[in-house]
């Protein structure tokens, strides 16, 4: 396996790669240029799909965003994603359809070793890299992601799924659940006493 099929197979692989370098290096000044324009400004587009080419339909970017690699990010439809969106995608991150992100969510797939000696920048044939991996996200349809969340690689958030502010999310969160906390844990289920509707306060 060259270095993206080792990272894309969860393996232990050499980020500092020629080929991988080259596709962060694209993926950098795309954000950067995303991150520049006014809203409106229908070169978003363009750029959007030339960055996230397995984005769905309808999905709007706050910005500023920014990703990794791109291609190895896959969004169903009608999608919104607050400001500052940042996504480590070293290994695949998927989200549903009418998924929700507040502002400032990270989702961060790697991993690094935890001895020092492991971890540290070393020189090999490719100039000064290091070894990590990186295990997937899976988020589900209809999720609320609210601000400031942070979710680790090797998890999944199931369908329905709140996830509240601030939270920092290690493991599996099952479907219609209202999570948070550090580390995010589930509180209850989401049921249709929950309803806005029910909320006699707001009209």
């Amino acid at each position: 396996m060259n270095e993206k099929e080792k990272m894309l197979n969860e393996k232990l692989y050499s980020c500092g790669d020629k080929d991988l370098q080259a596709r962060q290096n694209e993926a950098y000044y795309l954000c950067l240029e995303y991150n520049s324009l006014a809203k409106d400004n229908p070169r978003r587009n363009e750029i959007i799909k030339k960055l996230l080419p397995n984005a769905g339909k309808n999905n709007f970017f706050n910005g500023p965003i920014w990703f990794d690699y791109g291609e190895n990010f896959y969004s169903g439809e009608n999608c919104f994603y607050n400001y500052n969106f940042v996504v480590m995608d070293c290994a695949k991150v998927r989200v549903g359809n009418n998924v929700f992100f507040g502002p400032n969510v990270t989702i961060a797939p790697p991993f690094h070793p935890l001895l020092a000696k492991e971890r540290n920048i070393f020189q090999n044939e490719n100039g000064y890299t290091d070894l990590e991996y990186a295990k997937h996200v899976n988020i589900g349809s209809n999720c609320w992601i609210a601000s400031n969340v942070v979710i680790c690689g090797n998890v999944t958030i199931g369908e329905g799924s709140v996830v509240g502010a601030g939270s920092v999310v290690t493991k599996d969160i099952p479907p219609n659940s209202l999570a948070f906390g550090n580390p995010c844990a589930v509180k209850r289920k989401i049921t249709a006493a929950d309803s806005v509707y029910l909320k006699k306060d707001l009209f």
